[in-house]
């Protein structure tokens, strides 16, 4: 592993990085939509199981819209919601390697009433029958690791309905009953802080449209799924920015309690200092972030998230733990 030392910007908002979309679609029932691929020599994993999905094209404004545009042409189907997932790096047949963002989405149709334009076939398939299809390595690990996920969170409402909570998790305020009884389960993040040989920071623009600090300058930063913090810590820098670091070059700096609005879920955003990794940031998750650029602490852009900025000069300081939005 090298230090980066050089600042620069990286992918800027107006280039269209080379990527795919593919779309990882379940039902109720706990059944995944695979889609049988022709068996033709050349094509990418002829005769196997896999997402729908493709390319992104010069008109395809963000990878949403690519998972959306290949979804109806293969298929003729339209979902409501996509919600991203994760990135996959898939090697292609001149030996490189092309990142593509997994998009996860809900559907209870029969595919037999599809119009498929590709392919031989599209079928629903149970998470235990998966290993037993012909397909690739990385998407029986997708649908794994998803099935997984549903399965804690079913769990997850369970506990909060049979504590007397009716709404699933994340959707109810999380505020413990009166007296000061009950357990608030509290949201974990990991955030990378990253200093060039100047001492400038790295963050990144947050896409206009994204669900949480739109426009706003933040952390590289991921949720914890099932797997350690430094684990999710070097996977969210590989997946979001194409940086590799070592959970053993890492170490904990400070920590933010935080709750954005009364009665809302309390998160531990817990920030770590990567001594060493290599790889220049640029831009994989368009829908998320627009660009990274290195900022000097003490000349933050203004649209800083406010616990982003709390925690760089709580570094700064020396100091290891803030709360916010306590009363």
């Amino acid at each position: 592993m090298t230090e980066e030392t050089t600042p620069t910007d990286a992918a800027l908002p107006h280039q269209v990085p080379r990527a795919n979309a593919s779309t990882l679609i379940y039902n109720e029932d706990g059944e995944y939509l695979l889609h049988l691929r022709d068996d033709i020599p050349g094509i990418w994993e002829p005769g196997s199981w896999s997402l729908l999905g493709g390319g992104r094209e010069p008109g395809d404004r963000s990878l949403e819209e690519t998972a959306r545009r290949e979804l109806c042409e293969e298929a003729g189907l339209v979902l409501p919601d996509l919600t991203p997932f994760t990135v996959e790096e898939a090697r292609g047949r001149d030996g490189g390697t092309l990142p593509i963002q997994i998009f996860t989405g809900r559907w209870a149709g029969d595919p037999a009433t599809l119009n498929l334009t590709e392919g031989v076939m599209l079928h629903w398939f149970r998470p235990e029958v998966v290993p037993r299809l012909r397909m690739a390595s990385s998407t029986r690990d997708l649908i794994r690791r998803h099935a997984q996920l549903r399965h804690r969170e079913s769990l997850g409402t369970v506990a909060e309905e049979t504590a007397g909570h009716s709404s699933p998790v994340g959707h109810a305020p999380l505020s413990p009953p009166p007296g000061g009884s009950g357990t608030v389960l509290n949201g974990i993040g990991v955030h990378l802080y990253l200093e060039s040989a100047d001492g400038k920071v790295l963050l990144g623009l947050r896409h206009p449209d994204s669900a949480y600090a739109g426009s706003m300058w933040h952390f590289l930063a991921g949720h914890c799924e099932q797997e350690s913090a430094l684990t999710c810590l070097a996977r969210e820098a590989h997946e979001e920015a194409g940086l590799r670091i070592e959970p053993g070059d890492v170490e904990l700096v400070h920590v933010v309690h935080l709750v954005d609005t009364p009665g809302g879920r309390p998160r531990m955003q817990m920030v770590f200092r990567a001594r060493r990794w290599s790889g220049l940031p640029e831009v994989r998750e368009p829908d998320k972030c627009t660009g990274w650029r290195w900022w000097p602490p003490d000349g933050l852009p203004t649209q800083t998230v406010p616990y982003t900025r709390a925690a760089i000069e709580g570094i700064r300081a020396g100091r290891r733990y803030t709360e916010m939005g306590w009363s």
